[in-house]
């Protein structure tokens, strides 16, 4: 569980970590997610998946409800669960080196 916690708490910290760059910051805008994406993401997405087509993604399944072409925090949640299960196998691998002696 204690992978489970740091997750969540790696989770929040990017998130706000990106967000806080400009305008609210408490959401993330389109150049905030792009790096956020490339930066967090990189060697993942060069093998599995591209930054436009996670992009395109977001705002064509409808994962930002209120419309505002922002990235909230529980939006952003919704789309990493999204990603999350698009790459089980990924995730799986990183859980299993996840150090659980801490």
């Amino acid at each position: 569980s204690m992978c489970v916690s740091k997750a969540m708490e790696n989770l929040i910290k990017v998130f706000y970590r990106y967000s806080g760059k400009e305008g609210d910051k408490y959401k993330l805008n389109k150049k905030e997610m792009r790096n956020m994406l490339q930066e967090e993401l990189a060697e993942f997405l060069t093998e599995k998946l591209d930054i436009e087509l996670i992009y395109t993604f977001f705002f064509s399944q409808n994962l930002d409800e209120n419309k505002d072409g922002e990235v909230d925090f529980q939006e952003f949640v919704v789309l990493v669960a999204a990603l999350t299960v698009a790459c089980n196998d990924f995730f799986v691998d990183s859980m299993k080196r996840c150090p659980t002696s801490e």
